[in-house]
Formats: structure tokens, sequence, C-alpha cells
């Protein structure tokens, strides 16, 4: 790699705000505000407003659309394509 032109990558704590859980990586992003680690060292922490702990998707409380149903619920109500 060629040096003076990448950004510093290093420890980061992100902070989940909608589920209070926090979790250390490395990353290039910074931030002025510090947290302590369970480790006892200090880490820039980035707030992030959803993570894999709250998300729909990854906790199982994702909804599935009903298209199938929109569909026929439309046909009921103006009648079907073609019957004229």
């Amino acid at each position: 790699m060629r040096k003076g032109i990448h950004p510093a990558y290093g420890p980061v704590v992100f902070r989940d705000r909608a589920a209070g859980h926090a979790f250390l990586t490395r990353s290039t992003m910074t931030s002025e505000k510090t947290v302590e680690w369970e480790d006892g060292h200090t880490y820039p922490v980035v707030d992030v407003e959803i993570s894999n702990v709250s998300h729909p998707f990854y906790t199982g409380t994702a909804r599935v659309m009903d298209t199938a149903g929109r569909v026929e619920r439309f046909e009921r109500r103006y009648g079907k394509r073609g019957a004229e």
C-alpha cells in the first residue's frame, strides 16, 4: 500500500442507541467521543441508530408483505381483469 493516502484504521466502539448494545471492531471511522471498554482501554465511540441487535431482519420480527392477498382484495372490489 502507498503511504500517506489511506485513512487511519484502528479499533472503534460502535454503540447501538436503540438496543443499548456496543461492540468493538476496527474501522476507519473516528469520533471525538470516547468510552472506556471492558479491557480498560479508551476507544473512540460511534453511535449508530440500528445494528444487528435491533434490526427487524436479524431479530426475527420482520413482517412479510402479503401481495397475493392484496391482489385478491383488489379483484374482489373492482372485478377481475377482462370480465366485461
